[in-house]
């Protein structure tokens, strides 16, 4: 019996949505028997490229978003047929590799998802090994972090989370999970920004709506105490680790509307605050070359130094994951405040729930004002991916 698939574009919503909840499960029983999925969309209202097509791997690991993408493209009367295509590559091969290789991938083209399905089986399977949960327990909001105490914080405000299934996790990740996957996660990345470009490079694939780094930095400005808040307006991208992938001219900002959330509840807590640029460096101790950082503190006009930041809205943008940074000020090295271990010790105890508090509150109002998800077009270009998120009009 064929398993080929038609989604009926003139179906009433209900049951349009069963027959694309249908669809997914037979997806997942493709690959449950060793194929990817193809995906062909043929669109009527595209006078250049009117049909696409791609294959999908490990799909329960994204079934919102395919739910969703799928509902938003039949409703605007696309055809959509879903069948098994190829035999899936063994992680293990030899060949894996040269169907990994993205050096010359156009990640602008147009098609259907954003990434090969090699890559997507690979991606997961490392997101699984370094957090120690289960893909399908990603929720579409992911907070990231370096520190434990944002994990107690969390684990504090939700008792019921999912945790890892092992103690020995690389990034030790929860889950408050809610339906359709609408909950937030959150994963301690370590510190650094190679370990933030290989996290998410890796969870691009599952196609989170948000990304929010919740972390400390130094503050460098005389009008800043140990205890404020930052909410950056844009990026230094003193790590650099991308520069290849993403030239350094690029300009990066975070999500307005995350951005916007978040001093919403600053305001509201009474949590004095300073938006402006956040200096991202690879370099630990960058205080022992105090000249060569501050020639790009004051080129920048940074106000905050930390090492992920920037690293994380690089890929959001590079992957069309919105994304924003709340990070607290934890010592100022430039006028002699410098990270101690008693005073940091007193600063983790008082501003750890605070800061993961505010983080919620502000996703929360997210998902209430935009229920489908942040609109991204402002990081999305003409040739995008057809599956692409809230603010896909599909109509290139």
């Amino acid at each position: 019996m064929s398993n080929t698939i038609k989604i009926d574009a003139s179906l009433a919503d209900d049951a349009l949505r069963l027959q694309i909840e249908a669809s997914c499960k037979q997806m997942e029983q493709n690959f449950s028997d060793g194929f990817y999925s193809k995906i062909t969309v043929f669109r009527h209202w595209s006078k250049h490229n009117p049909e696409l097509s791609g294959k999908i791997a490990r799909p329960s690991a994204y079934r919102w978003y395919l739910r969703r993408e799928l509902f938003k493209l039949a409703r605007r009367g696309a055809e959509i047929t879903i069948e098994c295509s190829r035999r899936r590559i063994d992680l293990s091969s030899p060949k894996l590799l040269e169907l990994l290789d993205e050096t010359d991938f156009d990640l602008t083209r147009k098609k259907v998802f954003l990434f090969g399905p090699e890559r997507s089986e690979l991606s997961i399977a490392r997101l699984e090994h370094y957090t120690g949960t289960r893909a399908e327990d990603f929720q579409r909001y992911v907070l990231l972090t370096n520190y434990n105490m944002h994990m107690e914080a969390f684990a504090a405000r939700f008792p019921d989370c999912v945790r890892p299934f092992r103690d020995d996790v690389q990034m030790p990740t929860y889950h408050h999970k809610d339906t359709r996957n609408r909950g937030i996660s959150i994963v301690n990345i370590g510190v650094g920004p190679s370990n933030a470009k290989n996290f998410t490079d890796h969870l691009a694939v599952l196609r989170p709506d948000a990304m929010l780094m919740v972390g400390h930095c130094a503050g460098v400005r005389n009008h800043q105490d140990i205890g404020d808040f930052v909410l950056a307006s844009g990026y230094m991208r003193g790590d650099h680790i991308l520069d290849v992938a993403l030239p350094p001219s690029v300009p990066i900002s975070p999500s307005f509307q995350l951005n916007r959330a978040l001093a919403a509840v600053l305001d509201e807590s009474g949590q004095r605050y300073r938006i402006g640029a956040v200096y991202t460096t690879a370099d630990r101790n960058w205080e022992l070359t105090l000249k060569r950082t501050m020639d790009d503190l004051r080129a920048s006009r940074s106000i905050a130094v930390d090492m992920e930041s920037a690293t994380v809205a690089a890929n959001g943008f590079r992957y069309r994951i919105p994304s924003a940074t709340l990070l607290c000020v934890s010592d100022k090295p430039l006028h002699g405040q410098p990270k101690l271990p008693g005073a940091a010790k007193a600063f983790y105890d008082d501003s750890k729930r605070k800061h993961i508090d505010i983080a919620v509150t502000a996703i929360e109002s997210i998902k209430k004002r935009f229920p489908d998800g942040l609109p991204n077009s402002d990081i999305r270009g003409p040739g995008e991916a057809l599956l692409g998120g809230p603010s896909d009009s599909s109509g290139n």
